[in-house]
């Protein structure tokens, strides 16, 4: 049976920044200690909603570095390091495994794009590299890339491919993807308002924005789906499926960076250009839900 890197709720973190853009380290430190003391299961750096895209390489390999520190052991640190240039990911993989990352999160190439076969032929290379578990990303609304069930079949082969972040929205093809792959291939929710019915066809979890904001509560809705608890479950979901919902609705992660600010867990909500801060008017529509659930 292939390595599960963990099962339950890990936090896509966000990177904080100054004013000027540069990395908070010490806000980033905070971070890493508020997501395990709150039970949050595991931590992924530098995804899309630690603004990846818009670090420098020296920056990207510094914070996947400095979180592996911070954490010591006590969760899992998944690394992003996903690029639409296959050789670059494979460099920047190696990487990460040499800083001890736990595993690697790798983005379906973006703008260039490819096939089913390029999907195939790019992930099998980058896992049999660098040798260390992999989770694949699907994420087919921001990179144009969609991949299949049948592909997830193939890909399933490869004992260093040991999972996927699913975020397609398409609960129908992740049912398919379940039946096609069974115990080869971790599924996780990438999308916070699917982590019910994702982890109802078997998934082990979810890959979170929202609990940036709410670490316990996440960990305490996966737990519950995987104790089979799903009444605790469905009132969670229900429950905090507004805000879910809030921290999406502007480009992520613009909103949880918002979020954050707003209760003060970070002392600025920049983001780096081409993002850009909430509008006063979205500012106070996620005010209002974070004062509805009592964290402002």
């Amino acid at each position: 049976m292939k390595q599960v890197i963990f099962t339950g709720a890990a936090t896509a973190l966000v990177t904080p920044f100054a004013q000027d853009g540069s990395i908070a380290w010490e806000e980033l430190e905070r971070l890493v200690e508020f997501q395990i003391e709150g039970g949050i299961d595991a931590i992924v750096a530098c995804g899309t909603t630690g603004e990846a895209a818009t670090m420098t390489t020296e920056e990207h390999t510094q914070v996947i570095r400095f979180i592996i520190e911070k954490a010591k052991g006590r969760v899992p640190v998944i690394a992003g390091t996903g690029s639409n240039d296959t050789q670059f990911c494979v460099e920047l993989s190696q990487e990460a495994k040499e800083l001890g990352a736990d595993g690697l999160l790798l983005v379906t190439p973006y703008y260039n794009k490819t096939s089913q076969k390029g999907l195939i032929e790019s992930f099998n290379y980058v896992a049999d590299s660098v040798k260390m578990p992999c989770i694949l990303y699907n994420v087919p609304s921001r990179t144009g890339c969609n991949i299949q069930p049948a592909t997830y079949k193939e890909l399933s082969k490869n004992p260093y491919i040991v999972a996927v972040k699913e975020a397609n929205g398409d609960i129908s093809a992740t049912a398919c993807t379940a039946a096609l792959c069974g115990e080869d291939l971790t599924i996780y929710s990438g999308e916070d308002n699917q982590t019910l019915p994702i982890m109802a066809l078997g998934g082990k979890g979810v890959i979170s924005v929202f609990s940036n904001a709410l670490p316990g509560t996440m960990h305490q809705l996966a737990a519950a789906m995987l104790q089979g608890d799903l009444e605790t479950a469905r009132k969670l979901d229900l429950e905090y499926l507004d805000l879910m919902d809030g921290f999406f609705m502007d480009v992520n992660p613009i909103p949880i960076k918002e979020a954050l600010f707003q209760m003060g867990l970070i002392q600025t909500n920049f983001c780096r250009m081409p993002l850009t801060t909430m509008t006063e008017e979205g500012a106070a529509k996620l005010h209002a839900l974070l004062k509805k659930h009592s964290l402002v």
